[in-house]
C-alpha cells in the first residue's frame, strides 16, 4: 500500500512474464500500436500524440524539459511538494529561467496569483502536479491548463500520481503534456515514461532553434518511432521494454473496460473513505482541506510522540507496507498510503484496520 510501485493484476503480470519476443515482431508491433492508441482514450486526449519510453517518471518530466526548454526560456514552476520543486531543478540544468511560485506545506498556489504572475512576463512554459507524491495535494488542473491558453503558455501536467486515478482531461482543459510512469495508477511494474503531446506541443518542439540537450529523450529520435508503430509498422531507435508494454497493453485495455468516469469515481470515493478512516483514528493529514486532497495516497502525520519506524515495522506485522514521509523539512513527522489502480474497499479497510492496531 505504498503509493508506487502498487498491486498489480495479475493479468498484468503474466503478460510481463511471457517469453520476450522480438521489438519487431509481428504480435509485437499490434502491441505496441494498440497500446499508443489506447492511451489516447485514458488520456481523454483524442488529439494527442503518445509516446512510450522505457525509463522512470523522473525521465518522462526529463523528456519534456529537454525537447520543450531551450537556454533563456522563462519557464513558471508551481509547486505543491517535492516533486515540483524537482521540476524547477529539471528545467534550470536545461537553461530555463525559472519563476518558482510554492504553496504553503498541504496547500496549492492561488490561481488568481498565477494569473497575475503569467501576466507580468513573457513564460513559454508552465509546469504544475497534479498530485504531488510527497504531500498527497491535488490541484485542479483545470484552471491552470485554462489559465495557460489565456497566457499563451505552454502547460505541462506531471500526472506521474494521478494518470488512470484522478480526473483528467487533456484534450479538454488545454493542457499540452500530460506525463506519467507506469508503476501509479496506470498498474504496470516499473520501468515506462509516458506522456502525451498536444498539436501545440508538438509545434513548439518543432521550431526550437538549438538542438535538443539529451540524446536518448530527443523527440527527433521517438517521434517516427511512435508514428510507425501505431501504423503497425518496425522501427528502431533504442530498445523498447518489450515485457513492460506488453504488461500496458494488457492494464490500458481493463482500465478502459472499467471506464474512464467509474474510475474516476471509484478512485474519489475509495480516496474518501480512506481519509475518513484515518480522521476517525485521530489522525491529522497534510493537506489543509478536503478539496485539496488527492484520491490515490494519504499523507497522514504520525500522532504526537510516535516512533515512525517502530510504527511503520508494526503494521508490516501485520502484512501491510507503507511508506514513510519524503518532504525533506517533515519527512520524519509523517508517513504515505497509497490507494490507486486496481486498490478495493478490503485493501483499504485491511490497511486502516493494520494501522489501528500498530497505534
Amino acid at each position: 500500500m505504498i503509493p508506487g510501485p502498487i498491486e498489480f493484476e495479475p493479468a498484468v503480470m503474466r503478460a510481463m512474464g511471457a517469453p520476450t519476443t522480438s521489438h519487431v515482431a509481428g504480435d509485437f508491433i499490434e502491441t505496441f500500436g494498440r497500446s499508443l492508441e489506447m492511451m489516447r482514450e485514458v488520456w481523454l486526449a483524442p488529439s494527442g500524440q503518445p509516446i512510450i519510453l522505457a525509463g522512470s517518471g523522473t525521465l518522462a518530466m526529463d523528456a519534456a524539459g529537454a525537447n520543450l526548454v531551450e537556454p533563456g526560456d522563462k519557464a513558471l514552476v508551481i509547486s505543491t511538494g517535492y516533486f515540483g520543486d524537482r521540476f524547477a531543478q529539471l528545467l534550470e540544468r536545461y537553461g530555463a529561467k525559472v519563476t518558482l511560485l510554492k504553496a504553503e506545506t498541504g496547500d496549492v498556489v492561488d490561481p488568481g496569483l498565477i494569473d497575475r504572475t503569467l501576466a507580468r512576463d513573457s513564460y513559454k512554459l508552465m509546469t504544475f502536479t497534479h498530485v504531488d507524491t510527497s504531500t498527497a495535494v491535488r490541484v485542479d488542473p483545470k484552471p491552470i491548463g485554462m489559465l495557460g491558453k489565456k497566457h499563451g503558455v505552454l502547460t505541462i501536467l506531471d500526472g506521474v500520481c494521478s494518470v488512470a486515478g484522478e480526473e483528467i482531461r487533456q484534450d479538454e482543459w488545454g493542457i499540452d503534456v500530460v506525463l506519467t510512469a507506469s508503476q501509479k495508477a496506470v498498474g504496470v511494474p516499473p520501468g515506462l515514461a509516458l506522456l502525451m503531446l498536444s498539436p501545440k506541443a508538438i509545434g513548439a518542439f518543432r521550431f526550437r532553434k538549438t538542438p535538443v540537450g539529451s540524446y536518448y529523450s530527443d523527440f527527433t529520435h521517438w517521434l517516427p518511432v511512435m508514428e510507425a508503430y501505431e501504423n503497425r509498422k518496425p522501427s528502431y531507435f533504442g530498445t523498447p521494454a518489450v515485457n513492460l508494454i506488453a504488461a500496458l497493453e494488457v492494464s490500458l485495455a481493463g482500465i478502459l473496460r472499467e471506464g474512464m468516469e467509474h474510475r474516476f469515481e471509484r478512485h474519489r470515493n475509495i480516496g474518501r473513505m480512506f481519509r475518513d478512516g484515518l480522521k476517525s483514528l485521530g489522525l491529522e493529514m497534510i493537506p489543509v482541506r478536503e478539496e485539496v486532497s488527492a484520491n490515490t495516497l494519504s499523507a497522514p502525520y504520525f500522532p504526537a510522540g510516535t516512533d515512525g519506524p517502530a510504527f511503520l515495522s508494526k503494521v508490516n506485522e501485520y502484512g501491510i507496507i507503507l511508506a514513510g514521509g519524503l518532504l525533506p523539512e517533515i519527512k520524519s513527522r509523517y508517513f504515505r498510503i497509497g490507494h490507486m489502480g486496481s486498490v478495493n474497499r478490503a485493501d483499504t479497510a485491511a490497511t486502516l484496520d493494520a494501522i489501528r492496531l500498530a497505534l
